[in-house]
């Protein structure tokens, strides 16, 4: 499964500008996200694998 938060805009924006609107927003949204929470669980078993 390739993810699309690895490429996501609003993402880079939020990482850009950390204390901006558009950050909180996006941190907001990831704790509801199921894509979000898919991809921190892909990222989670890349990591067991190294």
């Amino acid at each position: 499964m390739s993810a699309k938060c690895e490429n996501c805009k609003s993402r880079a924006r939020a990482e850009q500008k950390p204390n901006s609107f558009s950050a909180r927003l996006w941190r907001w949204h990831t704790l509801w996200c199921p894509e979000w929470k898919a991809y921190q669980k892909e990222l989670a078993g890349k990591s067991k694998e190294k």
